[in-house]
């Protein structure tokens, strides 16, 4: 079996200082939120990754950084993609399949809607329908969707053949 468990970004400033998108940092609720995202993950050991695949633009390495350190999971190798940046799905596709080389059971992406959005919403051939039915509209800032996949390489994995086991947000873990 492979996880794969993709996370947008933390909320952002509407525009960053140098007027560049690829610069927008977290606002004050992108922190919280992250951390409180961090602090839920380190809770559930099934749900931390070998391996992350983190955008390069700012805001991704950020939300990133502020997981990780709630983890206390310095182990975890993360590697920024700047391809992950405006990715659409079948690039995204390309992105995990080529995490075969590495092998991690259990992968993360951090990155960007509306690819995050749509991918998820690709790869998932069932599962958690209240997750389904949460995901379907949107994935909004700090949203989670874990999508496991009968598997035995990256290379497995394909459009509509995972499972939804969960999909959390800021928003629904303060709804729980």
């Amino acid at each position: 079996m492979r996880r794969l468990m993709l996370l947008r970004h933390a909320k952002t400033e509407n525009d960053a200082p140098s007027g560049n998108d690829w610069d927008r940092r977290l606002d004050a609720r992108g922190n919280a939120d992250a951390a409180e995202l961090g602090r839920w993950l380190a809770g559930r050991q099934d749900l931390r990754p070998d391996l992350a695949l983190v955008s390069t633009a700012v805001r991704a390495r950020a939300t990133w950084d502020i997981v990780q350190q709630s983890l206390a999971a310095p182990h975890v190798r993360a590697v920024h993609l700047a391809d992950l940046y405006g990715a659409e799905p079948a690039q995204l596709l390309a992105i995990v399949r080529a995490a075969a080389v590495e092998d991690p059971k259990r992968l993360m992406l951090v990155g960007h809607n509306p690819g995050f959005h749509e991918i998820a919403l690709s790869l998932i051939g069932g599962g958690d329908a209240a997750g389904c039915a949460a995901l379907a509209g949107n994935m909004p800032t700090s949203g989670l969707a874990v999508i496991d996949f009968p598997a035995d390489t990256w290379d497995d994995v394909a459009f509509r053949g995972g499972q939804l086991r969960q999909f959390v947000s800021p928003k629904l873990l303060k709804d729980a």
